[in-house]
């Protein structure tokens, strides 16, 4: 028979703290199994690509719509990403300081950039020998885009018509202009603007809860995306032009993880492959669908998760969306020189400068513009070197395959830049990075959302159920 001081002790033992019962195990995330389905996906549409070309292609707007979905979800999630963190700093000058340093740092990475495509177009020469047909010549003239603007035309369409249709629109930068001056604003009203801000954040969480939502499309937008693509090139297209395509991706490589890594290295003291491997699902999205910007709203989560500050993510991300696009740096660069080679016209050191600036200048004026890589080369070899226009169209077959690349280049670019301008800026929490990173703090893949983040304006109510991977 157990004695009464036993019993005692069992009866305080089981009372203890130490020995309170568990919480609850949180459910398993099963968007793991989304994008196992996306990887998938991805197989059955390189597949159907090379099996049934015609029909493939016909998949396109399968993956046009999936993208289209993402992106109408872009403008709310940084309106409301940079008016929650401006508005809750109180000091404005941070804001200012974070956009210069940003603005420079994006202006150095993009000569960078044409620096090291320069060095590898020159060493490989991958157009020598081609043939520029007149076939080639129309297809070359068909891709110059009347959309490009120029300097001028760029600046005066970052004013929206009215505040709402820069909801509207496809600018990035009139979403940002107009999310810049209410968190001024509401930075100014003091207390007064606290329900504004909370009823902002209020927005966010819906947004991102649709986000999530759409991204179970996933799968289906990926399958017709590459399978189109694949389609649409064929094997001929990327045999003749394997040099150039595995020069770039090389290229883009070698950018990423030398330079961009030793950055991180250096300024912040991560691991590229860690903070990459952070970021996996965001480059699988990429992967898929050709397109940098259907990660957009998730890189800017994933980086308030990280650790980053709202006023450096809400800032960083979008203009660097616009202006630090170090892929295409890279690849009209590269794609330059090889047009030059193929039509048998190779530029000098001295012409090769002055044209890679003024495409440096012309790829900021076609900012948004669809198929912004082709389009803005085409563009900028009209204005500056219009013979070499006739030999675009040697690249157009393979163009959406170094579209992944460049798309992949720029994202990565854009991540390792917020985490660079968090740690110049004294705006990013290392302790949380570091947990995050090893793992100990799993991102909510159900709401996107952390609820005890940076620069939320006050408390709000949690609706249970919902956060029980952030608690974890």
């Amino acid at each position: 028979m157990p004695t009464k001081t036993s019993r005692r002790a069992a009866v305080a033992a089981a009372s203890s703290p130490d020995t309170a019962p568990a919480a609850p195990v949180a459910k398993r995330d099963r968007t793991h199994y989304l994008y196992i389905a996306v990887i998938i996906a991805v197989a059955l549409g390189i597949a159907v690509g090379l099996a049934a070309p015609d029909f493939a292609v016909g998949l396109k707007p399968i993956g046009t719509g999936f993208v289209n979905l993402i992106k109408m979800m872009i403008s709310p999630i940084i309106f409301c990403t940079i008016v929650l963190g401006i508005g809750s700093v109180r000091k404005a000058t941070k804001v200012g300081a974070v956009g210069g340093i940003a603005l420079g740092y994006f202006l150095v990475m993009s000569l960078v950039a044409l620096g090291i495509g320069l060095v590898v177009g020159n060493i490989l020469e991958p157009g020598t020998g081609l043939a520029v047909t007149d076939a080639v010549k129309e297809a070359g003239h068909a891709q110059v885009d009347a959309e490009a603007k120029d300097t001028t035309e760029f600046l005066l369409g970052i004013i929206p018509t009215t505040i709402v249709s820069a909801f509207t629109s496809e600018s990035v930068l009139q979403t940002l202009l107009i999310a810049l001056l209410a968190g001024f604003a509401l930075q100014a009203m003091g207390s007064a603007g606290d329900p504004i801000l909370r009823g902002v954040e209020h927005i966010q969480r819906l947004v991102f809860r649709i986000l999530a939502m759409v991204m179970w499309a996933a799968p289906i937008g990926a399958f017709g995306a590459i399978a189109a693509v694949t389609g649409s090139a064929g094997v001929d297209a990327l045999k003749s032009l394997a040099v150039l395509m595995l020069g770039f991706y090389v290229t883009c490589f070698l950018f990423v993880f030398l330079v961009l890594g030793a950055l991180l290295r250096i300024v912040a003291g991560l691991n590229i492959f860690t903070f990459f491997k952070y970021l996996g699902r965001e480059f699988l999205l990429i992967l898929s669908t050709s397109s940098s910007e259907s990660a957009l709203p998730r890189l800017i989560a994933k980086m308030e998760h990280l650790g980053v500050s709202k006023p450096v993510v809400g800032i960083t991300v979008p203009t660097g969306y616009s202006f630090n696009l170090d892929g295409t740096m890279i690849y009209m660069t590269m794609a330059s020189l090889f047009i030059a080679d193929a039509m048998g016209t190779p530029m000098s050191v001295g012409e090769q400068i002055p044209l890679l600036l003024f495409l440096l200048v012309a790829s900021k004026g076609a900012a948004g513009v669809t198929g912004a890589g082709l389009a803005t080369l085409a563009g900028g070899l009209q204005s500056h070197k219009p013979a070499l226009v006739d030999g675009i169209g040697l690249i157009v077959g393979i163009d959406r395959f170094m579209s992944e690349a460049r798309a992949l280049t720029n994202f990565a670019g854009n991540a390792v830049a917020t985490v660079l301008i968090g740690t110049w800026t004294k705006e990013i929490d290392r302790e949380k990075v570091d947990q995050v990173l090893a793992g100990r703090l799993p991102f909510d893949e159900k709401t996107l959302l952390d609820d005890h983040g940076h620069g939320a304006p006050a408390e709000v109510p949690e609706q249970g159920g919902e956060k029980e991977l952030a608690k974890a």
